[in-house]
């Protein structure tokens, strides 16, 4: 696979770039994306889905400046695909042969093609293995089902916010609307039924970011954001009946005034449909599951087994050492499996402190001096796939105060475990990167005594001057102590 790949998807509403960057076999990261409002499927569903001629030509025009971009990043594959407006289009051709003119293969998927891509994104790039993906674009909908780790059905329908603006809400028919989507929704099999739903597409992105005002939520990321259904089912309905102008008032961008209230209504009612408890908004997509899907081909399109490609990527293009990084990693990993008979952590925590202990010196890539600060900020903000939120803080967190107190007003703190989890996470993360400077770092040995403290005995036949120096400066969790041996 090149290294860097452009990924083109031409919806109804939008065309879409996004230009990934691969740093080793698994590992990858978003380099650039854009994108351009160009309607593509403007008045097709009222002229038999006929592209217009202006609608096209500002497909191409934005097509023409993608190829330039990609050209400026260096992609050495560009992959097109097109969704619903040319694959119902009677004279997609016209504009295939337009594109071609340009430098330009476009591939027009199938509805569950679609479906696809968008369900093999939310699999590998969100925290959670099993629930239903819902893409709501403006020509169709896309779902699938996801059980045990396997995409097991998907499906297309012939329901999107372009749709039914043009059909119905221009008209001001909302019962009308209310009736086609019902009709659409009713045809899905008995199956699709889930707690979980992944929300991915515009309409659930705006939704979510509407959600997020409302409730101040603390932090700027919507990738893997989540919230009840039940807490918002009268919010949704509220969008799609109110008037267009009142909008604004609920939170939702100007730039989606005119497409959010069928896609508010098409939501609603499928998750209604779904059995729907949880929402999990998707920030990857088509474009993400197309990008996968060449990545991934040799291996039956997923990861291995715990392996996350954000931490991967994070360690090619910061960690200097990765040797070093792995032996604070694997004593961090001894430290966590003596404390299993005390039964101090849970063993989820496990995850956390594997990331935490192996990227802990990721800050340096910045600036030595408070490499804390800068670690904190770089895991925070670029641990972006396959982890929930409360995950990447837990993460951040152990990096920004290692070998540190942590405060009692602790930033995001609702958001957190209580601190004492916190601090012995900490203490860990702290103790593995002090001993990992001792000579023969793999032949220490840990035992925790059950004495009226938690009595940590460190075992080795050689501490270094430095390692017992600064082991006298560690900060130690309440009840904690340290004993040489």
């Amino acid at each position: 696979m090149a290294k860097i790949t452009a990924i083109i998807d031409i919806g109804s509403n939008s065309a879409r770039m996004a230009i990934f960057e691969k740093t080793s076999h698994f590992g990858f990261h978003l380099l650039y994306e854009t994108k351009s409002k160009v309607r593509i499927s403007e008045s097709t569903y009222e002229n038999n889905g006929f592209l217009q001629p202006e609608p096209m030509q500002r497909a191409i025009n934005a097509l023409q400046d993608f190829l330039w971009i990609a050209k400026l990043h260096k992609a050495r594959k560009i992959i097109c695909v097109a969704t619903s407006a040319l694959r119902d289009a009677p004279n997609k051709n016209i504009f295939l042969q337009e594109a071609r003119k340009i430098g330009l293969n476009i591939k027009v998927i199938s509805g569950e093609e679609e479906a696809y891509f968008g369900a093999l994104a939310a699999l590998n790039l969100l925290p959670y293995k099993e629930g239903i993906t819902i893409d709501i674009g403006g020509g169709s909908t896309e779902c699938a089902l996801i059980q045990n780790h396997k995409i097991i059905d998907k499906i297309s329908l012939n329901l999107g916010t372009i749709r039914l603006k043009e059909l119905f809400f221009d008209k001001g028919d909302y019962q009308g609307a209310h009736a086609f989507v019902l009709a659409n929704l009713n045809t899905l099999p008995n199956h699709f039924k889930n707690p979980k739903i992944f929300g991915i597409g515009g309409t659930a992105r705006a939704l979510s970011k509407a959600i997020q005002k409302q409730i101040n939520y603390p932090l700027n990321t919507l990738h893997a954001f989540e919230y009840p259904f039940k807490d918002y089912c009268s919010f949704f309905k509220t969008i799609y009946t109110s008037e267009q102008k009142d909008l604004l008032k609920l939170n939702i961008k100007e730039e989606r005034l005119d497409s959010i209230q069928g896609g508010a209504l098409i939501f609603h009612l499928a998750l209604n449909l779904f059995e729907a408890k949880t929402i999990v908004t998707s920030g990857v997509g088509v474009r993400e599951g197309v990008f996968l899907h060449d990545l991934l081909r040799y291996h039956n399109q997923h990861f291995p087994p715990n392996f996350n490609p954000s931490v991967r990527n994070l360690k090619d293009r910061f960690i200097k050492y990765p040797r070093h990084s792995k032996i604070i990693k694997k004593l961090a990993n001894q430290l966590f499996e003596i404390q299993v008979s005390l039964n101090l952590l849970d063993f989820s925590y496990k995850k956390h402190l594997n990331i935490a202990a192996e990227l802990c010196n990721i800050g340096i890539a910045l600036n030595f001096y408070e490499k804390n600060h800068h670690g904190n900020y770089l895991l925070f903000n670029a641990l972006n796939y396959a982890l929930t939120h409360k995950d990447r803080l837990i993460i951040a967190t152990l990096i920004r105060y290692n070998n540190k107190k942590i405060p009692e007003d602790l930033p995001y703190k609702q958001l957190l475990p209580p601190i004492e989890v916190l601090q012995i996470l900490s203490f860990f993360v702290a103790l593995a990167e002090i001993l990992s400077y001792n000579p023969q770092p793999e032949s220490f040995v840990f035992n925790f005594l059950k004495d009226e403290n938690y009595t940590l005995e460190i075992r080795h036949t050689n501490f270094s001057y430095l390692t017992k120096e600064k082991l006298k400066k560690l900060t130690l969790p309440k009840f904690f102590r340290l004993k040489l041996c």
